[in-house]
């Protein structure tokens, strides 16, 4: 039933002036499941406390309750619940428009300034209603869609589960219909990868500083919920001292936190804000962490003030981050970053003394070297860097994913692709796929980390056309100011 009701409502905003793509069907589809898990929750919350012989207060008004505004209905006739749309309370049109719009948005926005810390749910309220607005222009279509979304569910554990997966599905879609949806979206069997590899455990606290979608962030918290009997001091633990994001794209944020929530995390600590805003000199003790779980946005390029704020100045968005990442990890801290894989053997400057950085202020001790078509619609290859913070790198063992296919947005990664790196990353073994580098064998000039397989020596590997069409943009680039310049001189 789920999934026909969101193909449903995809339907109807497709007929909407105000909603033209992917991103806007998932951004208008979460603010009104939002609002709808809202009303299951406080319902939830009344029942806990009315058996306990405790009283509840409401966090939403009366004239702003789901019941009320969005799905006033007629008195239930026999058992059970199968009360209908009261249609001559119900709003539609216009007048349902200009409610959610001047009344309902506003009044939420203000959930932000009230609320008693950041880590409320309240908090996430208001800032959620403060990042985006409604853009269903049709008071008819919005009725449709709030009507769809009323059938649904957030009352049992099966339930949320069900909802969970059906969103992680739609922020996917999102993903592959291209654009800039595609940063927001990491494939699942690679983060489940990751987080089995750096294996968080209860105590820890888990950063991701490009949130994205939450998936690195949930996938924790699923592997750790699953990994241990939880008692209800260690579920505390979860839900308000485990998990820590920032994000700095508006609709990315609200995902995020959408995605959290439909997985259990009642108020997701989740910044909306720029993480590379951050000067990483002023980065104290007290702001580490003992894991790290991001794959950052790549290709990006930041103004000269942000490059300000880290010591190895660089345009790539990704080496930022990377920087920012080693400093935010506490000594003893472990790591799991995707980045893209020219960082192994760049011969920039800043490429150079970002690998010389991290092989000394940690131990790089897992590379897994990525096919492409892994991310879908990006050309690009990546890597994913493990390493945990306090001790210098002194050998490297790299995996090298190796599949008989070729990936794509039909023939997508799995679980199963990568279950011999898992194993075998244990131990660190050799194989026709593995194989170890000690740090005193490479170039102490360039310290170049490139990844070649010595079990293939007759195989020859072609770069993929993204790749080699980037460094003919960055040669071009190159040639232009060395043109410049000599102009400038004659």
């Amino acid at each position: 039933m789920f999934e026909q009701t969101f193909k449903n409502i995809d339907d109807i905003l497709r007929k909407d002036a105000g909603c033209s793509s992917e991103l806007d069907y998932v951004e208008q589809t979460s603010w009104i499941l939002f609002l709808k898990y809202l009303d299951d929750f406080e319902k939830d919350k009344q029942t806990a406390a009315e058996l306990s012989g405790n009283s509840y207060t409401p966090i939403i008004e009366e004239q702003f309750k789901w019941e009320v505004w969005a799905a006033p209905k007629l008195p239930s006739t026999g058992s059970g619940n199968n009360s209908k749309l009261d249609h001559h309370k119900a709003l539609s049109g216009d007048d349902l428009r200009d409610f959610v719009d001047l009344q309902l948005f506003p009044y939420l926005k203000k959930f932000k300034q009230q609320a008693d810390s950041p880590d409320t749910i309240e908090y996430k309220i208001g800032e959620i209603f403060s990042e985006l607005k409604n853009k269903i222009q049709s008071g008819y279509n919005l009725r449709e869609v709030i009507n769809l979304v009323d059938e649904l569910r957030f009352r049992t554990h099966k339930e949320k589960h069900e909802m969970s997966h059906l969103y992680e599905s739609k922020i996917k879609n999102m993903g592959n219909a291209g654009r800039n949806g595609g940063e927001y979206y990491t494939p699942r069997p690679l983060i489940k990868t990751i987080v089995k590899v750096v294996a968080p455990e209860i105590g820890n606290t888990v950063y991701d500083g490009a949130a994205g979608s939450a998936g690195f962030l949930v996938e924790a918290f699923e592997y750790l919920k699953k990994n241990n009997e939880l008692t209800t001091d260690d579920m505390n633990t979860l839900q308000k001292k485990t998990f820590y994001g920032k994000e700095k794209k508006s609709l990315a944020y609200i995902i995020g936190i959408m995605n959290m929530i439909l997985h259990g995390i009642e108020a997701p600590n989740i910044v909306h804000t720029n993480t590379l805003a951050e000067n990483i000199s002023d980065i104290e003790e007290k702001d580490r962490f003992d894991i790290i779980l991001a794959n950052p946005p790549f290709g990006g390029k930041e103004r000269k003030e942000v490059q300000q704020n880290f010591p190895i100045k660089t345009g790539e968005t990704a080496f930022l981050f990377l920087q920012h990442f080693i400093k935010k990890l506490k000594a003893g801290g472990r790591a799991g970053v995707v980045i893209k894989n020219t960082f192994l053997s760049n011969t920039d400057n800043a490429s150079i003394s970002l690998r010389k950085q991290l092989l000394e202020s940690c131990n790089l001790h897992t590379v897994l070297d990525l096919p492409g078509g892994v991310f879908s619609g990006a050309g690009v290859k990546t890597v994913v860097l493990f390493f945990e913070k306090g001790a210098p790198t002194k050998k490297v063992w790299f995996y090298q994913l190796n599949l008989d296919r070729n990936l794509g947005k039909t023939n997508p990664l799995n679980e199963n692709d990568l279950a011999e790196f898992v194993e075998l990353q244990k131990t660190k073994a050799d194989s026709d796929n593995s194989w170890s580098v000690d740090i005193k064998d490479i170039n102490q000039t360039t310290f170049d980390l490139s990844v070649k397989n010595p079990n293939n020596n007759n195989e020859i590997i072609l770069r993929e056309p993204a790749e080699i069409l980037e460094e003919m943009k960055a040669l071009d680039k190159e040639s232009s100011e060395i043109l410049k310049s000599i102009r400038e001189l004659i």
